[in-house]
């Protein structure tokens, strides 16, 4: 087993039908760019009735028709947000209590400390974020997943990972192994995925993998590290 094997991540998703919501965070291979990606799936027609919007540099999810929302607790949040030379990028409301506590002088892991997994039994979603700091022309990242410690939601176990950027890798954290009823959580640790020079290569190879049924959305960010510039993508199934 080569523990430092670099996937590509169009491989490692193209047949599994559901891995729920999914973070990337990496360096393109010339070393000049940071990516981060959030994308999510829906099984639901309450989950698929879901789009990415934009605005004043936030990215939110928010309901394609409004009138068929059931339950908006843990579809409807910002997903992605800066503070300072920070971004932040999660799959729920915890976007909003690392930004807070930011503004406390706490850090992304005492944030998520005081946060555990979805209430949704039977399949307990982890909260999966990521976090990338930005400093003298580069960055460090971090990557956190909440998981219920049993199949009962009796206890959460807390994960966070560190990283120093190394170009062309990128780390991929998703909620799901695969499909089920329970579905199963992610295990194990982010995933290494390549990263390329080209925002659109990565964005369509990432959507296009997605299954065509269950995937709702998908933004990705491209920063340069030398001017901070950023460029972006964002693709909604509902139009």
């Amino acid at each position: 087993m080569d523990i430092y094997k670099i996937n590509d991540i169009g491989e490692l998703i193209r047949d599994n039908a559901y891995v729920g919501r999914g973070i990337v965070i990496g360096k393109t291979p010339d070393g000049q760019k940071a990516c981060s990606a959030y994308f999510i799936m829906g099984r639901s027609a309450n989950s698929r009735n879901r789009i990415f919007t934009e605005k004043d540099g936030v990215v939110y999810t928010e309901p394609f028709d409004a009138s068929k929302v059931e339950d908006p607790s843990l579809i409807i949040y910002a997903a992605v947000r800066e503070y300072e030379n920070k971004l932040i990028v999660t799959n729920g409301d915890q976007t909003d209590t690392i930004y807070e506590k930011l503004q406390e002088g706490k850090c992304f892991r005492c944030a998520l400390s005081t946060r555990e997994f979805e209430p949704d039994a039977p399949n307990y979603t982890p909260r999966i974020s990521g976090m990338l700091t930005f400093e003298d022309q580069d960055f460090t990242y971090e990557m956190s997943i909440l998981k219920s410690a049993d199949a009962n939601g009796s206890a959460c176990n807390r994960y966070t990972f560190s990283y120093a950027p190394l170009p062309g890798l990128g780390h991929f954290l998703h909620t799901y192994v695969c499909d089920g009823n329970p579905i199963p959580t992610f295990q194990g640790e982010p995933e290494r995925v390549e990263i390329p020079d080209e925002i659109d290569a990565f964005t369509d190879k990432l959507w296009n993998a997605l299954n065509e049924d269950n995937k709702i959305s998908l933004y990705v960010r491209y920063t340069d590290l030398r001017d901070g510039s950023t460029e972006t993508r964002l693709i909604n199934k509902n139009k």
